[in-house]
């Protein structure tokens, strides 16, 4: 459902990270209870809130608002939510009581309230379950903290590679396996960002920092590739068993101690802008990218041309050494499977050893059929039967002929996508107008007809492409951390705009004033017909700073709207066994999009999936091995038939798109 994408992707450029919280729990309040955040307890009197059978008020000094209101809901967006984002939206929060009757509960679609606590810190909970007698929720709390020299932190610790978090059925590291310990305060905050050169071998203590890894009643020194204030880098031992290890850091006379799970293999490939995999001809060793430049990179992947993908996790690797880099390379004897494009490569070549200490590659052969585009996906799946582990997936570019590749789904190609990647400074527009149909709390479906601009300038990060797949492939989204982000975003002042539904009067969009740069009008029921039509964009454009000229676009919806007609194989989901789509209806040259999300609470992970396909294929099967990256749990499918994007023009814009799209949800029970 793009409604409830396109908020969730507003909400993860404003909130890029995820939750890594002083505190991180649940609670019930029945009616007339009041709660601290800064304890996390229910509290006779005072705390920050109190919730009674009609609102939820804010005690003392406590403020704060529901995001809710503004469509950021879930365990998803929730699991992005970052303590400086809080921060910043203290300057919107008020002690002006929540009405229950504003709320929405569920673990996929539940509000989100944010707010300041009597004690100086944020917090934000997520509302999971609601009556007139008692509130549900999921909360964090971000403490400010006072006192001396700050200690070392430990926030997560990752596959080096796919930076998958703890939790998901492929998150862990392997022996011989890259790791990223990430924080704060664990090593010298002014040492260089420099990786240490593995031909001389890799130190075990770095700018002051030492990392111990203690499993099996034993304790391991893993050589370190870099030690900053916010990360660490290493590789783990050989030797190190399977299992639940502890792993220390020291800096400064002080330590941090966090577990992770050590398993047999857990892959991840590498990628240099968060979504473009770092892939490389096997023979010549030019990266794959997406165009020529220099002598250094090739313009898309052919089929039948043999790829080496770089990353980390095979296994263990007791042939090589975990602190030198070696001239001779060992095969490792983990059983691997490589899809691209959802497609198996039959000719895998080799698997092990990468020459460096913790890197590990494989060469194959590509498919003759496998799909092309921009946004081709690849994954790698170690071990075998119920027991076998699913990369990460990022992109790669495919050309049936070579060179320049172009997408048909974004209408991009390789060289404007180049174009972008080369600059660190990227503004946009998008405008969309949609229908969503989706189960109410009541277990009735619900239909709203939106329409939506979004108007940004995204600094310190280049253009990745990141959530887009190509046309008959599809991509798995695990929330990933960065402590090290310098990306900032910045609103886009567009003036009005407006949209005249075929048939109808204009209407004008609403500027969100929490959300600067966005915009959003609700339409009368059946402003989208069944039999389709035009509508038309219009933008005034503004002046000054952070603005945007004048634009016009259009979105055609074609006759007769797509119909899901398998929904009833959706509600319950068996993820070994993938799982099917078919439809009817929908215009010719336009796409299907298939999406799921699942949620574990005992796991406290959200992933989710996206599979496109053309609409004459009527039909389409997501692969088990996607469905494998996903929490068994609850969350939604969703089938959503998208208007080819329409590119437009304004002074100010890198690039400008406008789409429509009719979407069809349900809730998903994932096996």
């Amino acid at each position: 459902m793009i409604y409830t994408k396109r908020r969730l992707f507003v909400l993860a450029a404003l909130l890029p990270g995820a939750i890594l919280a002083n505190i991180n729990s649940s609670a019930t309040l029945n009616a007339g209870q009041n709660f601290s955040f800064d304890s996390g307890t229910v509290v006779s009197s005072g705390g920050d809130i109190q919730f009674t059978a009609t609102q939820i008020s804010f005690v003392g000094s406590a403020k704060g608002g529901n995001l809710g209101a503004f469509g950021f809901t879930g365990s998803t967006t929730f699991g992005s939510i970052t303590q400086a984002e809080l921060q910043a939206l203290q300057a919107e929060a008020s002690n002006a009581p929540i009405a229950t009757s504003a709320l929405t509960a569920g673990t996929s679609n539940g509000s989100i309230i944010a707010l300041g606590t009597n004690g100086g810190n944020v917090a934000a909970f997520l509302v999971t379950a609601l009556s007139s007698n008692s509130i549900s929720f999921q909360f964090v709390t971000f403490e400010s903290g006072t006192g001396g020299p700050p200690g070392p932190t430990i926030t997560g610790i990752l596959n080096g590679s796919s930076k998958v978090p703890a939790g998901f059925p492929n998150s862990g590291i392997s022996p011989s396996t890259l790791f990223a310990i990430e924080g704060s305060n664990m090593a010298d905050p002014n040492a260089p960002v420099v990786n240490q050169n593995s031909a001389s071998g890799l130190p075990t203590t770095l700018n002051g920092a030492t990392v111990t890894i203690a499993i099996g009643g034993k304790n391991y020194t893993p050589a370190l590739y870099h030690a900053l204030s916010y990360e660490i880098a290493g590789v783990v031992p050989a030797a190190t068993p399977t299992g639940t290890a502890t792993i220390t850091v020291n800096y400064n006379g002080q330590s941090a101690s966090a577990q992770v799970q050590i398993v047999p293999s857990a892959y991840g490939i590498d990628n240099y802008d968060g979504n473009t995999a770092v892939v490389t001809d096997a023979q010549s060793y030019l990266l794959i990218a997406y165009t020529t430049s220099g002598g250094t990179t090739l313009a898309s992947a052919t089929p039948g041309e043999y790829l080496t993908v770089w990353g980390t996790g095979l296994g263990s690797d007791p042939l090589d050494s975990d602190t030198t880099s070696t001239s001779t390379q060992h095969a490792i004897p983990t059983p691997v499977q490589v899809y691209i494009g959802g497609v198996q490569a039959t000719n895998v070549l080799y698997s092990g050893e990468g020459t460096y200490p913790g890197v590990h590659i494989v060469i194959f052969q590509v498919p003759k059929n496998v799909p092309t585009g921009c946004f081709v996906p690849i994954a790698i799946l170690t071990g075998s039967g119920s027991s076998a582990v699913v990369s990460n997936t990022p992109t790669v570019p495919v050309t049936s002929n070579g060179g320049v590749c172009t997408d048909a789904y974004t209408g991009l190609t390789g060289t404007q996508i180049s174009s972008l990647q080369s600059q660190t400074t990227v503004s946009s527009g998008t405008v969309f107008v949609g229908q969503s149909t989706a189960p109410a709390a009541n277990g009735l479906p619900t239909t709203n007809d939106v329409a939506f601009a979004e108007f940004e300038q995204v600094t310190g990060s280049s253009y990745s492409g990141g959530g887009t797949v190509s046309l008959g492939t599809c991509s798995v989204t695990e929330v990933v951390t960065s402590t090290s982000s310098t990306t900032t975003t910045t609103g886009l002042n567009a003036g009005t705009i407006t949209v005249t539904p075929p048939g109808g009067s204009a209407v004008t969009l609403t500027a969100i004033p929490q959300l600067a740069g966005y915009y959003e009008a609700q339409l009368s029921s059946g402003a989208i017909p069944a039999s389709g039509g035009t509508f038309a964009f219009t933008g005034s454009g503004a002046t000054g700073a952070n603005s945007v000229g004048p634009f016009s676009t259009t979105v055609n919806f074609p006759n007769p709207i797509l119909t899901w007609t398998n929904q009833s194989a959706s509600a319950t989901v068996t993820r070994t066994s993938g799982q099917t789509y078919t439809w009817s209806g929908g215009g010719a040259g336009t796409f299907v999009i298939m999406s799921g999300s699942a949620s574990s609470a005992s796991a406290g992970v959200s992933g989710s999936y996206t599979c496109i396909a053309p609409q004459s294929a009527l039909t389409f099967t997501v692969p088990s091995f996607v469905l494998l990256a996903l929490p068994a749990g609850t969350g939604t499918s969703s089938i959503e038939n998208s208007t080819a994007f329409n590119t437009f023009t304004a002074t100010g814009l890198n690039y400008g798109y406008a789409l429509g799209f009719v979407s069809y949800s349900v809730n998903t029970t994932w096996n």
